[in-house]
């Protein structure tokens, strides 16, 4: 019996993977619970990005805090194994990253400019309005981005990676992260498919660097030029208001993505396909030697 209870929870002398992922989320959910109130003394009341901030610096200290625990002592790993030690490729990482998750989204756009889908009419402000505008927006929007990193490409994505591999890890994930967004308004199952891809797109950002720093620039580059630089709807969300500029949005839902902004539409799906192409065959990419040198858990795979 105690044998067959041992073999129930270890398994190659350490806990099982089920165990290991069951245990980083209770772990996630308390710290969530504790760092929730502290986030709020940085203010979150209100509309605008504020409270998306808030929530991403609390989501963000409990993910990563969880991580490097459990990567401590169910796998004896450093914490830089998680994804986030700064190395030889991170500045690269975060540059090429941007690039790649904006691109795309800017040649959409002017698709749908040029067949007259997408139009921009002035608005109030001047130069230096839209330069601090542009700049308060990336700096705000990291914090969310990478706090859905740290949780949903982070500790429990690796370990799922290492035990079953990448595609159903990729699959499961993307799903969960697609479900996180049901409740954006405007939600429709064209936007959980793109979603969904955008989860697929993130997935194998990581998986090809080992990198959440990379992972968290491509998500970056894509909220951030889509909600400041084109000044459209990021997930259903009116976040930002750019100066100088508006977006009018026209034609078909299914293509423009309407109300909820690209991800609803065929502009999104195109978009982030483009995105994947870049991750998968860009020859600048690839697993940092320090990065290599931490092991992380989805290079243990057997």
């Amino acid at each position: 019996m105690g044998d067959a209870v041992r073999r129930l929870f270890v398994s190659r002398g350490r806990l099982r993977a089920a165990w290991r992922i069951l245990l980083f989320f209770l772990l996630f959910a308390a710290l969530l619970f504790a760092f929730a109130p502290l986030a709020m003394l940085y203010g979150g009341s209100g509309s605008g990005v504020g409270p998306l901030v808030v929530q991403g610096i609390a989501t963000l200290a409990a993910a990563l805090c969880a991580g490097w625990l459990a990567l401590t002592w169910f796998d004896r790993r450093r914490p830089g194994a998680l994804g986030f030690a700064w190395t030889s490729r991170t500045l690269r990482e975060l540059v090429v990253g941007l690039a790649i998750g904006g691109g795309p989204l800017l040649l959409v756009a002017a698709a749908l400019a040029l067949v007259g889908w997408l139009e921009y009419r002035p608005d109030a402000g001047g130069a230096g309005a839209y330069t601090a505008a542009l700049l308060g927006a990336l700096l705000a929007l990291a914090l969310p981005a990478a706090a859905e990193e740290a949780l949903f490409r982070g500790y429990a994505f690796q370990v799922l990676v290492e035990a079953v591999g990448p595609v159903v890890a990729t699959a499961t994930f993307s799903a969960a992260f697609a479900l996180a967004h049901a409740g954006n308004p405007g939600a429709n199952v064209f936007a959980l498919v793109n979603i969904f891809l955008a989860g697929v797109l993130l997935s194998a950002a990581y998986l090809r660097t080992r990198s959440l720093w990379f992972a968290t620039a491509v998500h970056l580059g894509w909220n951030w030029t889509m909600g400041s630089v084109l000044d459209l709807p990021v997930s259903g969300l009116e976040l930002l208001d750019t100066p100088l500029y508006e977006a009018i949005v026209s034609g078909p839902e299914w293509v423009t993505g309407g109300g909820f902004g690209p991800e609803a539409g065929l502009a999104g799906t195109l978009a982030s396909l483009l995105a994947l192409l870049a991750v998968m065959r860009l020859g600048v990419l690839g697993e940092a030697p320090e990065m290599k040198a931490l092991r992380p858990l989805v290079d243990e795979r057997p």
